[in-house]
């Protein structure tokens, strides 16, 4: 295992990058993933489409990506010898998550070319560096203050509750989250947590949520993808509708802050900022994802260049390519609950079984995309359904009635009409 070392200042992230891919990575060249997820697959597709071998490391035995790349390294992400093979083989690296530990992208980054940078994936793995990131950018998050200890949370303003306490690292899809009405209900959600560092966050009334995407290459130059609107069900992104219904005025805002975001870090590769939207049309910024991000998974289908696509062209040193939306596209997430829908009765199913695709092929302009897991479990991110339509409103019609069928989320739909 490598050293533990500290990860980047924020003067470091200033820093002009040092290794960019000159010239051009030509197809056949090797291209280097840490992690072996679905948003993993879903690169080493785009890039195999284009020519790229790729290999992946992760410690699974049989991932999403892992399964389908040309070499799969099973080991830690900080294990030497398996980075060092990546630093052999691969002349450019990126990740597909950001909880890969920045050292393994610092190791890389003295070999070769890594985007996005360790100091970049180190500011979004810390809540707390990520708010503080976002407001030193002249953005503005929701009202918060940092937790390290049960007197932080004593001393927190009243103003705050309720809120939301959230852990500072590793919470994702609502895990390592709970809403809190007072500090003593704060002070039992921080001893659950295990008193690791948090945030406090004011819970805001909200109009939507919304999350901007943005390509940015080694040069400076960015490109950036029609905003989405997203729905949330218990944590976990359930639909994201695009382009967002929401005035241009407001697209262009949130665009223009994720660039400014993404500019500030001197950030390379694809990033993607969620948004709260407020009733008098502000904008919070709520998280970043240095990576591609589930509420893009519509490019693939919708736009000519996909994110993922955008991803190795960015690694690979390659021209932007276009983020044209050429219909209107609404994302379903598919969880591993469908696999227990009730059979016949109102009970839900003891033991998994297979979805019925037919509901979606049925529709001629809905895409069905399984991201190749053996095991079904409730929350877990199995797939997801593209439907596409030369309107957002005929889009959205076919989703929900795809929602119902498939069973998604229960009896109810959470597509805003």
């Amino acid at each position: 295992m490598m050293a533990p070392g500290a990860s980047g200042s924020q003067s470091a992230r200033r820093r002009p990058r040092l290794h960019r891919p000159l010239p051009p990575l030509p197809p056949g060249a090797w291209l280097g993933l840490l992690g072996g997820g679905q948003l993993g697959r879903m690169f080493c597709m785009a890039a195999q489409s284009m020519g790229y071998r790729v290999c992946v490391l992760d410690p699974a035995l049989d991932s999403p990506a892992g399964s389908i790349a040309d070499r799969h390294l099973q080991a830690d992400y900080l294990d030497e010898q398996a980075l060092r093979e990546i630093a052999t083989s691969c002349r450019a690296s990126t990740t597909e998550f950001e909880n890969v530990p920045a050292r393994a992208l610092e190791f890389l980054a003295r070999h070769g070319v890594v985007s996005p940078a360790a100091d970049s994936v180190a500011v979004a793995q810390d809540r707390r560096a990520e708010k503080a990131f976002v407001r030193e950018c002249g953005l503005d998050t929701a009202p918060y203050v940092d937790v390290s200890t049960a007197d932080d949370l004593r001393a927190a303003p009243a103003d705050l509750f309720p809120g939301i306490l959230k852990v500072a690292r590793l919470g994702y899809d609502g895990k390592g989250q709970a809403s809190v009405a007072s500090i003593a209900h704060a002070l039992d959600a921080f001893a659950r947590f295990g008193s690791v560092p948090c945030v406090l966050e004011k819970r805001l009334p909200l109009e939507l949520e919304v999350s901007a995407l943005v390509a940015r290459g080694f040069d400076g130059h960015s490109v950036a993808y029609p905003v989405a609107e997203n729905v949330h069900r218990g944590g976990i992104l359930a639909v994201s509708t695009a382009p967002a219904r929401i005035s241009q005025d407001l697209a262009a805002r949130a665009i223009d802050a994720t660039r400014r975001i993404a500019d500030a870090m001197d950030y390379v590769g694809v990033l993607c900022v969620e948004f709260f939207v407020l009733a008098d049309g502000s904008l919070r910024v709520n998280e970043m994802a240095p990576r591609p991000h589930n509420s893009g998974h519509y490019t693939i289908d919708a736009c000519v260049t996909s994110q993922f696509e955008q991803q190795a062209r960015v690694l690979a040193g390659l021209p932007l390519g276009s983020t044209h939306q050429h219909q209107a596209a609404v994302m379903l997430n598919v969880l591993g609950d469908c696999w227990y829908r009730p059979l016949g009765d109102a009970q839900p199913s003891p033991a998994p079984h297979e979805p019925d695709w037919t509901v979606v092929f049925r529709h001629p302009s809905a895409k069905l995309h399984l991201y190749g897991k053996r095991e079904a479990r409730p929350g877990r991110k199995m797939g997801h359904v593209t439907v596409l339509a030369d309107a957002v409103d005929e889009a959205v019609r076919v989703a929900v009635q795809i929602e119902r069928e498939l069973g998604i989320g229960g009896p109810g739909v959470s597509i805003r009409p």
